[in-house]
């Protein structure tokens, strides 16, 4: 099914205006997120093509079927919490039926984790984001050469300076494995390129050193190390950053740049918000997600803080967490039974 079908059969329950609107954290940039609520036509609903949420293809509107919806806010997934205690002024559409679901009866202890531990989890984003925006690495890729070093009395030098210094020919080099020395090969040079040797690598993109056959009574020219770990660290990290780079929202980014804070400043601003959600949360037993601090956090959004002024609040708050953690009256967890009679009360008048 898709978005439009749902709308057209009258399938909607629920309907809001999420994100940054909701949140009262809009600006003239600002994009309008949609989420929303459904539920399936009967004959799917009872068949064996159940459909848990429908969404476009920016993921900024996304509606959940009822039951998957349900599932979610005993969890305390923060953004469907958030749905459900969307402001009157941002709420599009809103069934009867859903005035059944009530806030009140989904708070718990659990928030502590969902909110907090999201939160943390995006800092932690962000510490990533500020080592790529900090260190950018070349579109050119290193090769495995690179990671490789000739040991020199009590130093070593790169293989590529050695090889230039003795005029010797990485394709003429032949290597045997060291027994007992991991990552260390003995290397072998053969200047006529007669003996088979198989080079240091088989081609630049290899992701493996090359060992040969050695005759006997060859003498190695020198022993070389390779840094195997230290390779496909590199790896990985050239593989991250560039997909990064791809994927990453310029607006957002020439943002950062702009600022010269080295950090994603929207996405700490979500940080402390949430942070100051789940004190929220512990303190009253309430969640309200219209912010009373806006200025405050559009400070952060603008990049006005630094990176570190930013993990500082984030760790009293998070002390604060805690301590209202072990104080609050909320329950463990929600009353999974209670909310599940009333899940099937609710289907039962939307089936009849």
């Amino acid at each position: 099914m898709t978005i439009q079908e749902i709308k057209d059969k009258n399938l909607i329950l629920f309907e809001v205006i999420s994100g940054s609107r909701s949140f009262g954290l809009d600006t003239a940039t600002s994009d309008t997120d949609i989420k929303g609520i459904f539920y399936l036509p009967k004959d799917i609903f009872f068949g064996l093509d159940y459909i848990p949420q429908i969404n476009n293809d920016t993921n900024d509107i996304v509606y959940y079927e009822i039951g998957r919806f349900v599932e979610l806010l005993l969890k305390n997934n923060p953004n469907i919490l958030e749905m459900l205690a969307t402001p009157d002024d941002c709420i599009l559409y809103k069934h009867p039926i859903m005035n059944n679901f009530r806030i009140e009866d989904f708070l718990s202890k659990l928030c502590k984790d969902t909110f907090a531990g999201y939160a943390t989890t995006q800092i932690k984003k962000a510490e990533g984001l500020n080592k790529k925006i900090v260190n950018p690495l070349p579109i050119e890729k290193k090769d495995l050469l690179s990671f490789c070093h000739i040991l020199n009395d009590h130093s070593s030098i790169p293989l590529a300076d050695w090889l230039k210094i003795n005029n010797f020919k990485a394709d003429n080099c032949g290597l045997t494995n060291i027994p007992h020395a991991k990552g260390t090969y003995a290397v072998f040079y053969d200047p006529e390129n007669t003996l088979g040797y198989k080079g240091i690598i088989q081609k630049t993109t290899s992701n493996e050193i090359s060992v040969s056959s050695i005759p006997k009574n060859e003498q190695e020219k020198a022993y070389m190390y390779f840094n195997k770990e230290g390779y496909s660290t590199y790896c990985k990290e050239y593989r991250e950053y560039w997909e990064w780079v791809e994927k990453r929202n310029d607006e957002r980014y020439n943002t950062n740049q702009q600022h010269g804070k080295n950090y994603d400043s929207k996405n700490m601003m979500h940080t402390i918000r949430l942070l100051q959600s789940a004190e929220q949360i512990l303190t009253t037993g309430k969640l309200n997600i219209k912010v009373n601090n806006r200025e405050e956090l559009l400070v952060i959004k603008a990049g006005n803080k630094s990176y570190e002024d930013l993990l500082q609040m984030a760790d009293i708050l998070l002390a604060s967490i805690e301590k209202n953690y072990a104080s609050t009256e909320l329950s463990p967890f929600p009353n999974k039974d209670k909310i599940e009679k009333l899940l099937i009360t609710v289907r039962t008048e939307l089936y009849g």
